[in-house]
């Protein structure tokens, strides 16, 4: 393979991630098996034959320098009131572009990316020996379930990416600087919140089915994780694998990549999947928590007891069949990571 046409999409796309990661034009030739010109001539933009594959995107960099600006503006506005700000700048687009571009910064998209080419060539097979796992919350309210902050990974404690809570039934005394006559003033009002009570479910699934849920108490850190792992992971692993070999997947939160965490793994001989940050389109059990999460819509459970026996038997009612289904739709996953160059996809 000689020439810069012979280059297929994804092969580009694969060049394109290797420089940004430093890699030389010799180690980039033999990770993709072409010739050392080949890569010479795409990353020089001495294209031959065809012209340039792939969905042109639909926002420049200065348009997506200017969407940022607009978040970090306030951290907790709206999706559609992100989208009538960035329209109002000049940049004419959908709900879905402005959601893509809010989520990823460009290292984690150039991971994904990363990612998804490495994992291109895996079959239905290879993803049948994955354990996908991942916690959710569930409330007892299915309207507005609390305030969405957009932020980046290290942001998380920062100020202005915080929205103080109360309570119920705790009061809290809040000064309001007005003058005389503003008492009954929209702006010199503060609306009170009763937040809905909710549980964390943590569960697992397979192309085989589901394995045990586990309903958690307080915050997941390191050491309760490994008790998760102990009493449920296991368990669904034995349920769903036998004595098969099987791979574990869970994402990167912070009690997953613990350090003791991964010395439990490393003690049971299990191994883990790499896994890219922020990268819920590629694990299928999104897709389980969503269908158990519309299911309770209908049951509409007034106790935290009858939300706990709604989640369980919601989740009993997957059957192995959806559960296979959305496994098989992983190579699909994989090529619409890499058509959307590292961005989330529909999934």
């Amino acid at each position: 393979m000689g020439k810069t046409a012979d280059l297929t999409a994804v092969q580009k796309a694969i060049i394109d991630t290797l420089k940004r990661e430093g890699k030389t034009q010799k180690e980039i030739s033999e990770r993709i098996g072409c010739s050392q010109s080949a890569v010479s001539r795409h990353l020089s933009g001495k294209s031959v034959g065809r012209k340039k594959c792939g969905k042109k995107l639909c926002t420049t960099r200065r348009g997506d320098r200017t969407l940022r600006k607009i978040v970090e503006k306030d951290r907790f506005q709206t999706l559609g009131d992100l989208r009538k700000q960035w329209t109002e700048s000049g940049v004419e687009t959908s709900r879905a572009t402005v959601h893509r571009r809010v989520l990823l910064n460009q290292k984690q998209r150039q991971k994904h990316l990363t990612w998804a080419t490495e994992k291109q060539h895996w079959t239905v097979a290879q993803w049948s020996k994955v354990l996908f796992s991942d916690e959710s919350k569930f409330c007892m309210s299915f309207g507005n379930q609390g305030a969405r902050v957009w932020r980046k990974t290290g942001e998380k404690e920062m100020p202005k990416c915080l929205k103080s809570s109360v309570k119920y039934p705790q009061s809290v005394m809040v000064w309001v600087w007005r003058k005389t006559g503003e008492k009954e003033m929209p702006k010199c009002l503060k609306s009170s919140v009763k937040y809905p009570q909710s549980v964390m479910v943590w569960g697992a699934m397979s192309a085989a089915g589901v394995g045990p849920l586990c309903f958690i108490k307080g915050r997941v850190n390191a050491a309760s994780y490994r008790e998760i792992l102990e009493h449920f992971m296991l368990p669904s692993a034995e349920k769903l694998y036998g004595d098969e070999d099987f791979v574990f997947q869970h994402d990167l939160a912070p009690a997953h990549s613990a350090k003791t965490t991964g010395k439990w793994f490393t003690d049971h001989g299990i191994t883990v999947l790499n896994w890219p940050a922020n990268s819920p389109d590629l694990n299928p059990i999104e897709n389980l928590w969503d269908i158990v999460k519309r299911k309770l819509r209908d049951a509409r459970p007034n106790a935290l007891d009858e939300l706990k026996a709604a989640i369980e038997a919601s989740w009993a009612s997957i059957t192995p069949q959806q559960c296979h289904r959305l496994i098989a739709s992983m190579p699909r996953r994989i090529e619409a990571v890499i058509s959307a160059k590292g961005f989330p996809t529909k999934y």
